[in-house]
Formats: C-alpha cells, structure tokens, sequence
C-alpha cells in the first residue's frame, strides 16, 4: 500500500509539475515584456517626431543647405555663381555704360539764318555718326540734342535752359551768332554747362565787360577784333583801297563788334572810313538811301559786317545804282544762298572767312556730307565749324575721362595742339579763344566762295 500510495503521490507530483510547467508565469513574462514593448511603439514613433522636423520644410532644407558645403563641386562652381552675377553686371554695366552722353546743339532751323543752321545740324549729326561708329566717347554713343532757337535770342536762352535742366546734356555747342551766345552766357555759366559757338566772335561771347572769361563759354572760330584787322589789313594792304565806306546792322552784336575793330585797325593801316551808316536788320529792304551817299562820298570799298540776306540786297542795290567800281568786302557772314539774291551783283567779292572749300584738307569731309546728305555743302563755314565743334567736345570728353560738365569744361579750356579737319587749335586759358589761326581769304567767283588767300596781319 504504501508503494502504491508513494507511485501515486509520484504520478502527482509528476502531473502538478507539468500543469505548473504549464501555467508558470516565466511565458507569461514574455507576454508581460511585449506589454512593456507596448509602449516601446511610443518610443517607436518618436521617429515620427524626429520626421516631423525632417517634414518641416525649412529643417529639411537646412540639412540640404549643409549638403551644398558637402558638395565641393558647388562651391568649385561658384566662380560661375560670381561670373554669372558679372556677367549680368556686366550686361547691366553696357547699360548704365551705353547710356548715352548728351551734347545740346543750338541751330537756327527756320528764320532768317536757316539756311546756316540747318547746315550745321547736318554736319553735326554727320560728326555725331562718324564718332558713334567708332565706338563713342567712354564707352557709350554721344546723343545729339537739338533746338531751334529760330534766330531768336529769346528761343535761345529758353532753349539752352531746357537742354541742361529738363535733357541734362553735358556741353553745348552753338550757335553761329555772337549776340545769341552772350544771351544764353549767363544761363550756361549758372548752371555750370560749357558752350562752343561757332562763328560767334564778338569778344563777349568769351569774356564779360570787365575782360574777366567767362568760365563756361568757348568759340572755335577767331574773335572780331582779329577778323576787324583781317578785313582792314586785306582791304589797305592787299586791294590798295584806302576809302571805305560802312554799311552794318545797328541792332547786331557781331556786326557792330566787326564795325568797330575794322575802323580801329583800317586807320592804323592809313586807311580812312568816308560813310559810317547803319541798317535795322530784319526790318530793312531798301539801303538806296545808304547807297546813295556811300557813291556820293566817293569810297572805293564798301565794308559789310553783316550776316545773312541784307548783304545779298546791298549788293544787288549798289550794282543796280552804277556802283560798279567798288569793292565788295565782307567777313563770315558769307552765306552761298546770297546768290539766289544778289545774283552777278556776288561777283568779285571778297569774305574773310576760317575755311575755304578747296583745303584739301576739308576734301574727305565735304564727300561725306554729299554722301551721307546728298547735297553740297553750301554753308561750309558754318558746316566745317559745327562739324569740328562736335569733334573738340568729343575729344574733351574723352581727355576728361567723364561726362561731369565740370571736367568737361577744363578739358576744353587745357585744350592744346588739337589736330581737328580745319585747323589745329589751342585755347588761350584766359579768354577761351584759339589762338593764331589763320584767315582765308574767298572770292565770290563763278556762282561760289572759292579759295583766294591766307592772311596773318
């Protein structure tokens, strides 16, 4: 019995061991642990909020920000980075480099001395190509501003005032009349802009009253008391008539500049003035009066220090009274339309002028203007000196390395041996005169101005 009773506690024990084995907690430990896993999907998903940042763009583009330091190359390709910023600065350069540099041109277009001004339009925008072809001044095209100031003094000085303050162009070249530039002297020495008259010479174009220059005002022709001595030294000297008579425009600066000097140095050179008579100029047709007394006091030469039209009338109204002996003697006022006026009453004339058609030196730019304009150049003074005019402010702007109106204006006045088509020119620093030119002499021959002489007094 008791083994009996010890083989059963035996198979019980045997029995409870499995269903303990069964039932321990050691697999339900496992069970237990994936429940403390459980929560390791919390820390599981603290990669989703790790990728919450990685989502946000700007985090995730920080890291792509670190990436382009990573990248090398980038950088060994940043010189294109900075070429290509170059090369827009460049562009942009061109731009702000290829804005053009303004150059005023003040031109009589209509009214009595058209046919000067608009000549002078012509040559200058002819010089204006020519340099532009040629690349410019520093870098960039120089752009022609015109006005027509309509032989009017008024027109002028308003118009002079609009092209610095409204079109801000950097120098002024123009006009052809003395008593125009020394209206518009107080504008441009105001505003601080240079201007180059053309055939402008009366001396206060240059200087004031006092002698004092004027700091913003230049010519490129020669001044009246040079031209007066060029007429009186060729009239005594050269044509032996030693009796002149004068005929001018009361109301002209530049004819009564030219009256004096020619009066001053005619006497000097033993000459004697018979008739001094004046005109209003604009308003005279008839000079019959004038004329008359002029025969009457028996003068071998009449003086005509004038511009334009009237002196074409004169002419055909002395040869028309049997003044057939005297000679005609006049300055830069020649104009080739006075033909269509005076006709045969031209011929024999003389004109102390700053260029004749037949230099050869002028050759190459008289074939461009019936090139480029299809037309002769009939008022070559006027033509040839607004042509160079361009030219010297061109130059003057290269030399000053600048479109600063300043700088401009002391390259002008330190201007020195400048080969330009007619002549070679220097400024004289304290009036803004060139200095030493020669004077040609023309003749009015065969239905033109041609070549006669030089003179230097």
């Amino acid at each position: 019995m008791k083994r009996n009773l010890l083989i059963g506690l035996a198979v019980l024990v045997v029995i409870a061991g499995y269903f303990m084995m069964q039932q321990k907690p050691a697999p339900e430990a496992p069970k237990e642990t994936p429940k403390q896993e459980a929560p390791a999907p919390k820390p599981a998903e603290a990669p989703k909020a790790e990728e919450k940042p990685a989502e946000a763009p700007k985090p995730a583009e920080a890291p792509k920000a670190e990436e382009k330091p990573a990248d090398a190359p980038k950088p060994a390709e940043a010189p294109k980075p900075e070429e290509k910023p170059a090369e827009p600065a460049k562009t942009e350069e061109p731009k702000a480099d290829a804005a053009p540099v303004k150059v005023g041109y003040l031109a009589a277009l209509t009214g009595d001395w058209a046919a000067y001004g608009q000549t002078e339009e012509k040559t200058a925008r002819l010089a204006v190509e020519q340099i532009n072809a040629k690349g410019g001044v520093l870098g960039r095209p120089i752009e022609l501003v015109v006005y027509d100031f309509r032989t009017r003094a008024e027109d002028a000085v308003n118009a002079v005032r609009r092209m610095i303050e409204e079109d801000k162009v950097v120098a002024i070249v123009g006009a052809n009349g003395s008593g125009i530039n020394i209206a518009t002297a107080p504008v441009v020495n105001r505003l601080g802009v240079s201007q180059v008259g053309t055939v402008s010479t009366n001396p206060l174009v240059t200087v004031d009253e006092k002698g004092a220059v004027r700091p913003y005002s230049f010519r490129i022709c020669f001044t009246d008391p040079y031209q007066g001595k060029l007429i009186a030294f060729f009239a005594a000297k050269e044509l032996k008539k030693m009796n002149a008579a004068i005929l001018y425009d009361v109301g002209n600066d530049y004819s009564q500049g030219l009256r004096e000097f020619f009066m001053k140095s005619y006497g000097e050179y033993g000459g004697k003035v018979v008739a001094d008579l004046g005109f209003r100029g604009g308003q005279d047709v008839d000079f019959r009066a004038q004329l008359t007394e002029i025969r009457d006091k028996a003068a071998d030469v009449l003086v005509l220090p004038n511009m334009g039209k009237e002196m074409a009338l004169i002419m055909k109204q002395a040869r028309e009274l049997g003044l057939n002996e005297i000679v005609f003697v006049g300055g830069d006022g020649y104009g080739e339309f006075m033909w269509e006026i005076a006709g045969e009453a031209m011929e024999g004339s003389y004109w102390i002028n700053h260029v004749a058609p037949e230099d050869p030196a002028m050759q190459p730019f008289f074939a461009q203007y019936r090139e480029r304009w299809n037309d002769e150049c009939k008022e070559f003074v006027n033509g040839v000196l607004g042509y160079d005019s361009v030219y010297w402010v061109a130059d003057a702007i290269a030399r000053a390395g600048s479109d600063d109106p300043k700088a401009i204006r002391d390259a002008l006045e330190a201007t020195k041996d400048l080969k330009l088509h007619h002549a070679t020119i220097t400024m004289d620093p304290a009036t803004h005169n060139p200095v030493d030119k020669d004077g040609v002499v023309l003749i009015a021959k065969g239905g033109k101005g041609q070549f006669f002489t030089k003179i230097k007094p």
